[in-house]
């Protein structure tokens, strides 16, 4: 896949990874499209890169969704990327969980729903583009998960199984299938704060990016790397090992 000449759609795209690749791919000279819940957040990502183009979409919302291919389709004709980046990750064990359901379906809605709805939204008229790519960005939870957000690790590991199977029903079309693994990375997933420990949000974009320029349809770093090419014990000393912190 290459960074340029593209009409990239960005979910979540106003902050964090979403944000990071916005950047990037505006850089080598695509057409950028970010949409995200909070109408001041993307008013942020544009000041900082006016040549975005925004939309204020809740991708948990199904009827919004289609309202977001609707619009992004017959504004940008020439669009031949969906990333599916939008993610929200709720810090909590599942036996203390007192949140109503409302809050969890939620969780489930934006990381799992979402980006399959709007797989199935896009492809037909990904397929009429000569050169196009779904990108999902899972996590290193999809493969190694914690009960620390067992929700989250099981929405993950929907999507990466998805994109799996996504990758083989389209390898006889233009589409390509990309898989991008972050491990933790600092960014505001999960609330401000928890992640400063991770990696740089910048060191992150730039090698994953590199990566799939030269090909690779499944991408990790760091620690997401390791638990992507895990074997079944390492994983399981792994789960192990974060379910004691």
């Amino acid at each position: 896949m290459k960074l340029a000449g593209n009409t990239i759609l960005i979910t979540g795209g106003a902050t964090g990874i979403g944000f990071a690749l916005a950047e990037r791919f505006l850089r080598a000279g695509s057409e950028v499209i970010i949409c995200g819940r909070r109408e001041d957040k993307l008013q942020e990502a544009k000041a900082k890169c006016p040549g975005l183009h925004t939309r204020t979409c809740d991708v948990a919302d199904d009827g919004e969704r289609v309202a977001l291919f609707e619009w992004a389709t017959r504004e940008f004709p020439k669009l031949n990327v969906l990333v599916n980046n939008a993610g929200i990750q709720r810090r909590v064990r599942f036996l203390e969980d007192q949140e109503p359901w409302a809050v969890r379906r939620q969780e489930i809605a934006i990381n799992v729903e979402a980006p399959i709805h709007l797989s199935a939204l896009f492809i037909p008229h990904l397929r009429q583009q000569e050169n196009a790519a779904i990108l999902n960005v899972s996590s290193g939870l999809a493969f190694t998960p914690g009960t620390f957000a067992m929700v989250y690790s099981a929405t993950k590991a929907a999507l990466h199984a998805f994109t799996m199977t996504l990758r083989h029903e389209l390898a006889n079309t233009s589409i390509q299938v990309v898989e991008i693994v972050p491990p933790a990375v600092d960014t505001d997933l999960g609330g401000v704060g928890i992640h400063t420990m991770g990696v740089p949000v910048d060191e992150f974009a730039d090698n994953i990016l590199q990566r799939i320029v030269a090909g690779e349809l499944e991408v990790g770093y760091g620690r997401s790397e390791k638990a992507r090419l895990a074997n079944r014990d390492e994983i399981d000393e792994t789960v192990r090992r974060m379910s004691a912190l």
